[in-house]
């Protein structure tokens, strides 16, 4: 299965193809604004450098977060449509089980992006099995949620927000990368169920951009 897989959700912009075990191409750029005038660009070279059609292509594979409302806006819209020109399925991974995928090792393996506002985006996996849902939670609350989940062996804390937990788990190794690694996204999106429907975002909150009014009323 040949498959392209998108990334707008965190600070970067990134693709891959994938076709089975093989990688035709992966690029992945730091970024924290313009992901909407790099997207297309980026996935035309990645295509290029896979040499591969976009007719070739039999799946897409995006992030639906959490993480950036514009970012994931961007991701969402375009990797929709491309699957409905090409009318190929389009897979919808969460950010934090990208992030957690992109881990080197195995155990226990928590995603962690920084939410702001005191809180964090946050999701346990065990040997790639989820343990909880994705959740925003205060710092503290997260500890505590790990402490319960946490039983031992080796340990992971990957993410934007990684460092903001250090020490709640004694030993557990410090990812802090900014973004998922694309392949491993693609991986997650060629190993997918048929998805019943096309992706939607992941929103854990509220949108952090409010009207002039709702400011003022301290909304």
């Amino acid at each position: 299965m040949i498959v392209l897989a998108l990334d707008t959700a965190l600070p970067a912009c990134s693709a891959a193809v994938l076709d089975g075990d093989r990688v035709l191409a992966v690029r992945s750029e730091p970024m924290n604004r313009g992901h909407q005038e790099r997207l297309a660009p980026l996935v035309a070279e990645v295509m290029a450098e896979a040499g591969v059609q976009f007719t070739d292509l039999q799946r897409i594979g995006v992030t639906v977060g959490p993480g950036s409302f514009t970012g994931l806006r961007v991701g969402l819209a375009f990797a929709k449509g491309l699957s409905v020109a090409l009318s190929i399925p389009c897979v919808g991974v969460g950010s934090l089980e990208a992030l957690a995928a992109s881990a080197v090792g195995g155990g226990f393996v928590v995603a962690v992006i920084d939410a702001k506002r005191d809180q964090l985006y946050v999701q346990a996996f065990a040997q790639g099995r989820p343990l909880m849902a994705p959740d925003a939670l205060a710092p503290e609350v997260a500890a505590a949620r790990l402490a319960e989940l946490y039983s031992g062996g080796p340990a992971v804390l990957v993410g934007p927000g990684a460092h903001l937990l250090e020490g709640v788990i004694p030993g557990a190794r410090l990812d802090p990368r900014e973004a998922a690694d694309p392949l491993a996204l693609a991986r997650l999106a060629a190993a997918a169920p048929e998805p019943a429907h096309r992706p939607r975002p992941l929103y854990l909150r509220g949108a952090d951009a409010r009207t002039i009014a709702e400011r003022a009323a301290g909304l």
